[in-house]
């Protein structure tokens, strides 16, 4: 769960890049929205493995192990709804006819991982969601027990056992 949780901050991380995104190289709503999509990808490729990696260590140690919460799923797939729903009209203008910029392969590589990258946060926001549903609790998970106590507790013998439970022994009450 842990590992879940550590996807969705890397994803929705990425965002830090954006302020440093280059300037578009035209005019216009449609170059500004690819210029925030190569953002939003470079830095997805640069927050999730360093957010994984840096949480792997709690993650071993067992210090992490609530689930997420239904507003981490829910904020992470609204933000891979809307990367999604950008990076595909952006796909179709660059495109499109006339290409809307110089290379168009090497745009529509970007755009499409920046699609891709939105339906991976909407199954990750997703699938928070449906784990904090279900009632999942890795705390209460059954453990392997070994010993006389496995299978529960042990029956007593005493006095009063016979006493309360004198068909145990055999005799009809």
């Amino acid at each position: 769960m842990a590992m879940l949780r550590l996807l969705a901050i890397g994803l929705l991380s990425g965002v830090i890049a954006v302020p440093f995104c280059s300037v578009p190289r035209g005019d216009g709503f449609e170059h500004a929205r690819f210029a925030v999509l190569t953002a939003l990808v470079i830095g997805q490729f640069l927050t999730v493995p360093v957010g994984l990696a840096v949480g792997f260590v709690p993650t071993v140690m067992g210090s992490w192990t609530r689930p997420p919460g239904y507003v981490l799923g829910a904020i992470t797939a609204a933000f891979g709804a809307i990367v999604a729903t950008q990076a595909w009209p952006t796909m179709s203008w660059i495109d499109g006819r006339p290409s809307g910029l110089g290379d168009p392969d090497g745009e529509s590589v970007i755009a499409f991982l920046a699609f891709a990258s939105g339906a991976v946060t909407i199954l990750v926001g997703l699938s928070i969601v449906l784990v904090r549903w279900s009632g999942y609790d890795p705390q209460a998970a059954p453990m392997r027990q070994r010993g006389p106590r496995r299978y529960g507790r042990k029956r007593r013998s005493g006095r009063m056992s016979r006493r309360l439970l004198p068909h145990a022994e055999g005799r009809s009450p």
